[in-house]
């Protein structure tokens, strides 16, 4: 297909005076509207205004200008049709071949915190119609809605005189994409906000159909094997501290599936505490699950409290704090092999020091305008085969006021403390899953077991195999123990207190074992299953 006549009307404008006078050059009739046309003219490209086309104005502040049959009758027209042709001898439409369009900036007016007015105007209707049009009539026309492209256009204009049906076929495909994310991000926006404009203030709604939408960020090395492929995307409107908004400040190789995963669970994990409240979080995670997670005065301290906890699978994991890194802890991370760190800043110190190790991927989640977390990231995904889970994040954190105590013994302060501080570990733990803590150290980390009582016995394996003194400490669990094994398991380990959710038709055994043993047990009513 050789382009007559061409039809541009953008939002980004970037290389488009170029490519529009080389299709001048080509002898190609170019139609513009708007802002479009008047930069089309300071370049001093030929054009018709669509407003000639059309034989009518642009009205109601441009809302309405390519809504018109000489338009799309143009753009539709299938050319080996006669009684297409005929109609369009009969009413005086021209055809339209190549149409370049690029939507309004609806996206970034959100982002920029635009007024619900300006947002709603930049709703794009005569863009999308166009290029859905062309599209449609991807036999005939072509459609390009990507500045990236004009250089394949042209090349292939310059190299056979025409545009071929496999490029008009890709760009459409292309084209149809655009649209449907167009719609989708519109769609996140208004289910967000109220007939007003302002934030929602009940949950969000499960919608039907569900219309989800992502940007890709970058293509991956592999997926969690090498056979697989894989890419990495990014929700919309997504503003919290997370692995996907924060920024790889030093690494030489990319971030892999796997990677990118653990971080997710570790920074995850350390924004659990309150830097300032509940004290400094490293978290050190393998595979998905924490193998050592402390809090300290310091972020070295921290660190090294993790580390005593399971140095041998430390190696070549993923770190994470919930505050600055800092030049010690910087030199003592050195000394060790890691995949990644992740923190909210660096200091310059610390960051040179890190820099010496050429592929530790240095990750900063700095500048972030919102840290309410699940604010802008509400749902949480999971893939089945031929369908999707959709659930809330579980983001809720038990308040200690609302902690029942069921046992006759009460926790001590000091128990109290660890036992908040286990009950936080655990929800990051795959289930089923215990943590013995102490001192805010989690000493045994049990992860992924089919039974709880296989969990409690593993992490109090690890803790021994470590040297690590248990006795004091408290145990918590993910989910409630539906027998008493587990409480007669911890009390072999020194356990003083317990926090777990509760709600075993056993927990009246469960209780009395705890008893028996004169611990403590609290219940919070709360589940943190992880699969």
């Amino acid at each position: 297909m050789k382009p007559v006549r061409a039809i541009i009307s953008v939002s980004d404008k970037t290389g488009i005076a170029p490519f529009a006078r080389e299709l001048s050059r080509m002898g190609v009739e170019i139609i513009s509207t708007g802002g479009t046309a008047k930069l089309l003219k300071e370049n001093n490209i030929p054009v018709v205004e669509i407003s000639e086309l059309t034989e009518f104005p642009e009205i109601m502040e441009g809302r309405v200008k390519t809504l018109h049959p000489k338009v799309h009758g143009g753009i539709l027209a299938k050319r080996d049709n006669p009684e297409h042709i005929k109609t369009m001898k009969e009413l005086g439409i021209k055809q339209i071949d190549l149409v370049v369009v690029n939507l309004y900036p609806f996206k970034e007016t959100v982002k920029k915190g635009s007024s619900f007015e300006e947002i709603i105007e930049n709703i794009d209707i005569g863009g999308p119609t166009m290029v859905r049009a062309a599209a449609k009539n991807f036999k005939h026309v072509a459609i390009v809605t990507d500045p990236k492209d004009y250089d394949r256009i042209l090349q292939e204009l310059k190299a056979t005189g025409g545009i071929s049906l496999k490029t008009r076929f890709y760009l459409a495909k292309k084209a149809f994409n655009l649209t449907a994310h167009y719609d989708a991000v519109i769609t996140e926006y208004l289910f967000s906000v109220n007939e007003e404009g302002k934030k929602r203030t009940e949950p969000p709604e499960f919608r039907n159909p569900l219309t989800i939408t992502f940007e890709k960020i970058q293509d991956l090395r592999y997926g969690e094997n090498p056979h697989q492929r894989a890419a990495f995307y990014r929700e919309i409107f997504n503003n919290e501290p997370c692995v996907t908004n924060a920024e790889k400040i030093h690494g030489a190789k990319e971030l892999s599936f796997n990677n990118i995963y653990d971080i997710d669970g570790a920074f995850n994990l350390v924004l659990e505490f309150d830097a300032e409240k509940d004290g400094i979080a490293c978290a050190i995670i393998k595979h998905a699950n924490p193998c050592g997670i402390a809090l300290g005065k310091t972020p070295e301290e921290a660190y090294e409290k993790a580390l005593k906890v399971d140095p041998v699978s430390a190696f070549g994991g993923i770190i994470a704090f919930n505050t600055t890194v800092n030049e010690e802890t910087a030199k003592l991370i050195v000394q060790r092999f890691y995949e990644c760190i992740i923190a909210p800043n660096y200091s310059p110190e610390a960051l040179e020091i890190l820099k010496t190790k050429k592929n530790l991927r240095v990750l900063a989640a700095k500048e972030l305008k919102n840290s309410n977390r699940g604010e802008s990231s509400p749902f949480d995904y999971r893939k089945v085969v031929g369908g999707m889970l959709v659930q809330d994040r579980d983001l809720i954190t038990v308040v200690p006021e609302k902690l029942k105590v069921v046992t006759r013994r009460q926790p001590t302060e000091k128990e109290w403390e660890d036992l908040l501080f286990a009950f936080k570990v655990v929800k990051w733990v795959k289930s089923n899953s215990v943590v013995y803590a102490k001192n805010g150290i989690a000493i045994g980390i049990g992860v992924g077991q089919t039974s709880r009582i296989d969990a409690a016995k593993c992490a109090i394996l690890k803790a021994k195999e470590m040297e690590l003194d248990t006795e004091g400490c408290v145990l918590a669990s993910e989910a409630f123990f539906p027998f008493r094994d587990s409480v007669d398991e911890a009390a072999k380990a020194g356990v003083r207190a317990i926090i777990q959710p509760g709600g075993s038709v056993r927990d009246n055994e469960v209780i009395e074992a705890a008893n028996e043993h004169g611990m403590a047990m609290v219940f919070t009513g709360i589940r943190h299953f992880r699969h």
